[in-house]
């Protein structure tokens, strides 16, 4: 059975972003997983990397274990909102700070390119919004998918990196939310790596 990391990017540990994380961790242990499950916004950690790459800063205790658990995993799940085109400010402070030059990738020392730290692991992210699908491809070209796929996991050597999207979410009601709640497992239960 595969090992998976559940990293809940909401900052709300009770919204349904929460519920969507809680029923993939659920369904995983169900099927014999190993699960670790984190929820941004009850760590304690600085979401700012405030000198940038220029000085390291010390990694905060909730901050290790959850990177540790990302190094550990086969399997990595993101579950978030789209706000503003893209992740909220907790879940890009939890990249800022930990997904480290060193950690996670390698840039050489003579030329442009860099070795990938977490090749091997595959993710799925499911993110939810409130514009509709069709709008946010088509007129804003998909900014959130594209820079937790691209320029934050495959850079990194994540591959292959999934997307599953809910929306209109301010229009759902108690009967499509289940219907989601329902994929969830289902796309939970074929994580078989």
């Amino acid at each position: 059975m595969s090992k998976i990391t559940i990293i809940l990017g909401h900052p709300n540990s009770k919204s349904f972003n929460s519920v969507i994380a809680e029923t993939y961790r659920n369904t995983a242990l169900k099927a014999g997983h190993d699960v670790k499950y984190f929820a941004l916004g009850d760590m304690e950690f600085d979401p700012i990397l405030h000198e940038g790459y220029n000085k390291r800063q010390n990694l905060e205790p909730d901050l290790q274990m959850a990177i540790d658990a990302v190094l550990w995993a086969d399997h990595l799940v993101f579950v978030f909102p789209t706000w503003w085109g893209t992740m909220p400010a907790i879940l890009k402070g939890f990249f800022d700070r930990a997904f480290l030059p060193g950690l996670t990738f390698k840039y050489h020392e003579n030329d442009p390119m860099w070795d990938k730290l977490l090749a091997g692991k595959s993710a799925h992210c499911l993110i939810t919004m409130d514009t509709p699908r069709w709008f946010f491809s088509l007129i804003y070209g998909d900014p959130a998918h594209k820079q937790i796929k691209r320029t934050i996991l495959e850079f990194c050597g994540v591959k292959p990196v999934k997307i599953t999207n809910f929306s209109e979410v301010r229009y759902a009601d108690d009967k499509k939310r289940a219907t989601w709640l329902e994929k969830v497992k289902e796309i939970a239960s074929k994580t078989l790596l």
